[in-house]
Formats: structure tokens, sequence, C-alpha cells
């Protein structure tokens, strides 16, 4: 059984900064990105959180990511805002857009935000919860290297793709909050599995000849299984066309690994949309989504997408967070190399 030990957030925060700055990430480029690690390990999603701070130092030291870039916002529109991450990490590409994203939504009651050049953005739902604190219906997108087949098709051309939602409530939290991948599962739990010697369930991932499998060695060499079938498809495309179609950014299909240290800068991209529902709605919209909350709260053990990470982000606000000593050690001989 693996090995814990407790943080606070704060510390989190703290040690997934040190660990980027060692490395030659800027303090501009390195906070937002440990903020948001901390918030990802509150959340309950360690797939994401310090676990992928020995990927991230990895790959601003090959060259991957660059460390020192600094993101080149536009805006050749009205409501319109461009970022070229240039071959940075994503957090503070999505940090100056949304200074200009939040703005132009609220003067103009939509607005949208394409990033390209960039890079892995961690948890979609971190960015687009944010949309709904500031009081708009976020939506977002980011395409991710492929690793999803075509439905009668083995070879992946489009990545596990994620897209999320997130509602504004009348409390400053998101009232609904979905954030879901294309596959059955996020291809970091797979990769989990994988570093830990463990297998995956039935139906995570597939061989490269299409098959089920619950190795996930051979599920990293094949597929993901995509969620729903045909359906996930769909949606992994749906998330192509928004994220890098409409950005300009690298297709999952040509784009480098997010794991490993081949191929030099994915330039993925992301997409948001984000509406002042007082611009589309009026009043009618906060009565209209504290009715559908409540009718499904009304359900006996029925929950809403969302609920699982907001019930373990105040636990983590006051008990921390339980995180593995491996990923830890990691770290540390990180701090000590740099």
């Amino acid at each position: 059984m693996s090995q814990t030990q407790t943080l606070s957030l704060e510390e989190i925060e703290d040690l997934s900064f040190r660990a980027l700055f060692a490395v030659g990430t800027s303090e501009a480029n390195a906070r937002p990105l440990a903020r948001g690690t901390a918030a990802t390990e509150a959340d309950g999603v360690a797939s994401h959180g310090l676990a992928y701070i020995p990927i991230y130092c990895e790959h601003v030291l090959c060259g991957k990511v660059d460390g020192q870039a600094m993101p080149a916002l536009a805006t050749p529109r009205p409501g319109v805002v461009t970022v070229d991450a240039a071959t940075g990490f994503a957090h503070p590409a999505i940090d100056i857009g949304f200074d200009a994203l939040i703005p132009a939504a609220k003067a103009q009651g939509v607005a949208a935000l394409a990033i390209r050049n960039s890079y892995n953005c961690g948890v979609l739902g971190y960015h687009t919860h944010r949309l709904a604190q500031a009081g708009l219906v976020g939506m977002g997108f980011t395409n991710a290297p492929a690793s999803i087949a075509p439905s009668g098709g083995s070879k992946p051309v489009v990545g596990t793709n994620p897209f999320s939602l997130a509602v504004p409530g009348t409390d400053g939290t998101p009232a609904l909050l979905i954030d879901q991948s294309a596959s059955t599962i996020a291809k970091s739990e797979v990769m989990k599995h994988a570093r830990e010697g463990k297998p995956i369930p039935q139906g995570w991932a597939l061989d490269p000849d299409g098959n089920p499998t619950t190795d996930p060695e051979v599920g990293l060499k094949g597929s993901m299984a995509p969620s729903g079938g045909y359906k996930g498809v769909g949606v992994a495309l749906l998330t192509e066309v928004m994220a890098a179609a409409l950005t300009g950014a690298t297709l999952g299909a040509y784009a480098s690994p997010f794991s490993g240290t081949a191929g030099g800068p994915p330039r993925t991209g992301q997409f948001f949309l984000a509406i002042d529902p007082n611009a589309t709605a009026s009043d009618g919209f906060a009565s209209n989504i504290t009715s559908l909350v409540e009718v499904i709260r009304a359900q006996e053990n029925a929950h809403l997408p969302g609920d699982g990470r907001s019930a373990k982000r105040r636990a983590a606000q006051d008990n921390g967070v339980a995180v593995s000593t491996a990923t830890l050690e990691k770290i540390a001989a990180i701090l000590k190399d740099h």
C-alpha cells in the first residue's frame, strides 16, 4: 500500500512553485500553475495534481515547454480574445486571457477566448469554475495528443479532449460544474496505474488492435476507450474543432505527447466561451438554475456533477490533502539537484 503524507493547500502550492522555479520556470509562469496544482489536489483529482509536477519539470528541462515563455494577448474583434501561449504553460496564458475575457463578456453579453501554441491545462473545470465565480456561464474545451481511435478504427486520431460547463449559482460558487473527457477515463489515470504497476478496470483502454485490456502499459500503446462508444468520439471531434481548429493550434493527430521527452512542444489549444446570463435571460436565469438543482437534489441519492469535488474542496481547506510520499520524494530530488 502506498504511503502518504498530509500537506496543507498552501504547502502544496509552495512546493509546486519551488520545484517549477528551480528548473528554470519564471515566477510569472510558475505561480499560476502552482496555484492550479493545489486547487486540483483540493478537488481530489490527484492524477492531475502534485504527481504532474515532476513531469512539468522534466518538460521544462527538455524544452517540451518553455518555462520563460511570455504569452501574447490580442483582441482581433470585439468579443474575441486570442492568446499565443508561445509554447509555455497553459495556466498563465489562460490567466491573461481571462483578464480580458471576463470584462468583454460582461460588456457585450458573450465573448470568446482562443489559445494556441499551448500545453496541458490540467483540470479544465478549474478554469471554467473561475468564470462561474465571475457570474458567467463558462464553457471550456481543450484538445490533447491523439489517444482515441475513430469509430471502427484502431489508430488514435484525437485526444481525450475534455469539455467543461460551469454555471454560476447565487452564492458566488458554481451551481453546476460539468468536467468530462471524451474517453471513459482521463488518460492520466491510466498513466497513474502504469506508474504504480496496477491493472486498470475493463473498459478504460484498448490494445493496439482495438481489443479491451486491463494492462495499463498495453492500453497506453493502444488507445483510450471513448465514453459511450461513437458518442464519445463525437465529443472528441467537437472539442477538436473548438480547441484546435478554431484556435489555430496543432491537431491532436500531430501533437507531441504530454508524457515523455520526445517530440518538442505539443502546441495544443484551449477555447473558452463566457456568457453573461443577465444579457440572455434577465432575472429568469437564476430561478431556472435554482429549480433545476432543486429537482435533482429532491431525489434520494441523486447528486449533481461537481458535488464530489466541492465536498473534497471544503474538507481540504480544513484538513489538508494526503499526497503520495513517492511523489514528494521525486520533487525533493528535483529541488536537491537544481
